[in-house]
C-alpha cells in the first residue's frame, strides 16, 4: 500500500494529496478563526481537512520511507535525508494544527462560557501553527524537488 499503487511508486501520489490537503487546512483554519462570517460555510470543509491533512501527510511520511528504503538500501543520500526530515516535521505540525483547529472548535461552539482569554489565544495558537505548517510542506515539496530534479 505504502510503497506502490499499480505497479506506480505511491510516493508521488500520496505527496499531492498531502500538499494540497496540508495547504488547505493551512488556509482554512486561518479563515475559520478569524473570519467569522464565515464560519458556518466553512465549519465542515474545516473538520474535513483537520482530519484529512494529517492522514495524507503521514501517507506521504510512510510511503516516502518505503520509497528510500527501496531506492538506497545501504546509504541514503544527504538531500534525501534532508526531504525525510522535512517530511516528518511536516506530519507532526500538521497534527498539531488539527488538534488546535478541533480546540478551536470546541473553544467556539461553547461561545462565552471559559475564560475570556481561552478563545484569542487559541486563535492566535491556529495561526502561528498554521503558518509553520505551510512553511514546513512548502520546504519539503521543495526538498524533495530539489533531490529528484536539482536545480536549474
Amino acid at each position: 500500500m505504502f510503497s506502490d499503487i499499480l505497479g506506480i511508486p505511491a510516493h508521488p501520489l500520496y505527496v499531492h494529496a498531502a500538499v494540497v490537503f496540508v495547504a488547505l487546512l493551512a488556509l482554512f483554519a486561518v479563515v475559520y478563526a478569524f473570519v467569522p462570517r464565515w464560519r458556518a460555510k466553512t465549519d465542515w470543509a474545516t473538520a474535513g481537512l483537520a482530519v484529512l491533512a494529517p492522514l495524507a501527510a503521514l501517507a506521504a511520511k510512510l510511503s516516502g520511507d518505503k520509497f528510500i528504503a527501496a531506492r538506497y538500501p545501504t546509504q541514503r543520500p544527504p538531500n534525501v535525508l534532508h526531504h525525510r526530515s522535512f517530511g516528518t516535521s511536516t506530519f507532526w505540525w500538521t497534527l498539531a494544527l488539527a488538534v488546535a483547529v478541533g480546540l478551536l472548535f470546541w473553544v467556539l461552539r461553547r461561545g462565552s462560557a471559559g475564560p475570556a482569554w481561552l478563545r484569542p489565544v487559541t486563535q492566535v495558537v491556529v495561526l502561528v501553527l498554521a503558518v509553520i505548517t505551510a512553511y514546513y510542506v512548502v520546504r519539503t515539496g521543495d526538498s524533495g524537488a530539489e533531490s529528484v530534479w536539482g536545480r536549474t
